[in-house]
């Protein structure tokens, strides 16, 4: 859009509210980019799959985290997949399927004719129908011919009712529709699409990322594949994932994410390290705050010289538990990324801030720098 529509646009829109859903004025839509998008079904409902596995098993193995799809959540993917059929002009790099959203990572190659929503409201529609399918097979018909054969004892009520279903529907995916355990596989199958009939299945718009530079790709693709560890992790621990405001220690008040607990460590080590040190000095200083942490301490620092840095650094990526103070703030929609989130979800860190959240990139001034000093040493009080 041009800054005349994009005013015209902002005249009418009312007061701004805090959306991911929201689109870049800026950007075309249909150019050649690539997208991650994320769609939540209406009501956060988890009729895509369950989630199973350890929070903590390694890669690879029998217990890593996963979602088992139910047929509908097998469906749905199968329609992400086919969405190149529809747009030749656009490649599917990825899905992702969880409980109650999906993610995906879509590459258009080519220029669209339609603007992206369309592609994405093209998608929900095959879905809808995908949806309804699977429903009007669980459903049972009238006509089906339920008389006793010769010879043969004649089907309960309840079998007969189940006898349409079971030929719609193949066993393996019978078995993945929820609500089997508790009303028997065909009846909790139907009693699970019936309940569907009339809610739209994915909540309204849909979340993008565009893609800003090639090494974000790698890093879109490690977070869907994680995705279903680091739901188990929250639903492990969700106190140390998501963000909490109003903790009051001596004059600051602060904000956080992480492990609360490591305030109340028995031993808590401020980490100073000078700008004046050589190499070598930093790095026997390096091994000594190691030493310390190994023995139970509690490192603290807002990690502002190079080797404070290092120090933090080296305990943060040796699983060691670290306190860090920070400039920027958090806000209710805050969340830990990349190793962060492990670390927070494992309760090895704690991040604090005593000041508000901003949007903006400031350099630290000398007097913060002092402060957030200080700040570390009361910590360790």
């Amino acid at each position: 859009m041009t800054d005349e529509q994009i005013a015209a646009k902002k005249e009418h829109a009312g007061e701004k509210k805090a959306s991911m859903k929201r689109r870049d004025d800026h950007h075309d839509y249909s150019e050649r980019r690539m997208y991650m998008i994320t769609l939540e079904v209406e009501g956060r409902r988890p009729v895509f799959g369950r989630l199973v596995g350890n929070a903590f098993a390694p890669k690879g193995s029998i217990d890593e985290p996963r979602i088992e799809l139910t047929a509908l959540g097998q469906a749905v993917q199968s329609e992400w997949m086919g969405i190149h059929d529809y747009y030749p002009q656009i490649e599917v790099m990825a899905v992702q399927m969880m409980p109650d959203h999906m993610h995906g990572i879509l590459f258009v190659r080519e220029q669209l004719p339609v603007h992206l929503g369309q592609v994405i409201s093209g998608f929900k529609t095959g879905c809808r129908k995908a949806e309804k399918a699977l429903m009007a097979a669980a459903e049972p018909h009238p006509t089906e011919n339920t008389a006793q054969a010769p010879g043969k004892q004649a089907p309960s009520p309840q079998q007969a009712a189940a006898l349409p279903l079971q030929r719609a529907l193949s066993s393996q995916q019978v078995a993945a529709l929820p609500l089997q355990r508790a009303q028997g596989p065909l009846q909790g199958a139907r009693a699970q699409l019936s309940s569907l009939a009339y809610r739209p299945l994915f909540a309204k718009g849909y979340n993008n990322l565009i893609l800003r530079s090639y090494g974000e790709l790698s890093a879109w693709q490690n977070y869907l594949r994680d995705n279903p560890r680091r739901l188990l992790m929250k639903r492990a621990r969700p106190e140390w994932l998501r963000p909490f405001f109003g903790l009051q220690i001596g004059q600051h008040c602060f904000s956080g994410i992480g492990n609360r607990a490591l305030l109340t460590a028995a031993k808590r080590k401020a980490v100073r390290v000078s700008r004046r040190l050589t190499e070598q000095e930093i790095a026997r200083e390096v091994e000594r705050y190691l030493e310390e942490a190994r023995q139970g301490a509690v490192l603290v620092s807002p990690a502002i010289s190079p080797g404070e840095k290092r120090v933090m650094r080296a305990a943060f990526d040796a699983g060691l538990p670290t306190i860090v103070i920070m400039e920027n703030g958090f806000t209710p929609l805050s969340k830990p990324h990349g190793e962060q989130f492990y670390a927070c979800g494992q309760g090895t860190l704690l991040m604090l801030s005593p000041w508000e959240h901003h949007n903006e990139k400031l350099q630290l001034t000398a007097a913060q720098c002092t402060q957030m000093n200080l700040m570390a040493l009361e910590l360790c009080e």
